[in-house]
């Protein structure tokens, strides 16, 4: 069996969640509305910081930064997902297909198992993974603009000034890779 390493160093995470089966759910209002009260309830016993974000149908990304001292992210995104199914199946969810082994272990058709994390090593790489989180709508090929897209944190950069309005768009994309307008 795998051993997957969880590195607990830094205060600021990368994350990416990603739904059972790349099942189309995360934008449904719905699925926003259930993912918003989830975030609400996990930040009361565990707090932490939305520091950049982005919806997509079936995953989201998001910088997370975590109070000083802090460290233990895994409780926090295993309650999130929790909380989330919680509220997905009382308002009406459906859920996908459950294998045995998921049977077995009493999981959900919802998300999948695990969840990729990344520790922000300085600002530079907090930048690019900002910027990686707003661009991935423009990425996935689901607008022709950044600003298109409304479920990211991108238009409260916009409003703070860190970003221009008219950054990311579509001429600039080149297959998997995206050079940023500056």
């Amino acid at each position: 069996m795998r051993r997957y390493r969880r590195w607990y160093h830094g205060q600021v995470f990368f994350f990416t969640l990603v739904t059972h089966q790349r099942r189309r759910i995360l934008t449904t209002n719905l699925g926003r509305s259930a993912l918003r009260s989830a975030i609400r309830e996990v930040r009361q016993r565990h707090p932490f910081e939305l520091t950049a974000v982005v919806l997509l149908p079936d995953h989201l990304h998001a910088v997370v930064t975590l109070p000083m001292g802090e460290r233990d992210y895994s409780t926090r995104i295993r309650r999130l997902k929790g909380a989330f199914t919680r509220l997905w199946r009382a308002g009406g969810g459906v859920e996908g297909d459950v294998s045995r082994s998921r049977h077995r272990r009493g999981e959900r058709g919802i998300w999948q198992r695990r969840f990729y994390e990344h520790t922000v090593r300085d600002e530079s790489d907090l930048k690019r993974c900002i910027d990686y989180v707003h661009v991935n709508p423009l990425k996935h090929r689901l607008v022709e603009r950044v600003r298109d897209w409304p479920w990211s944190s991108f238009h409260r950069y916009v409003r703070l000034g860190e970003y221009p309005e008219d950054w990311g768009r579509r001429r600039e994309f080149y297959g998997d890779e995206f050079r940023y307008a500056e």
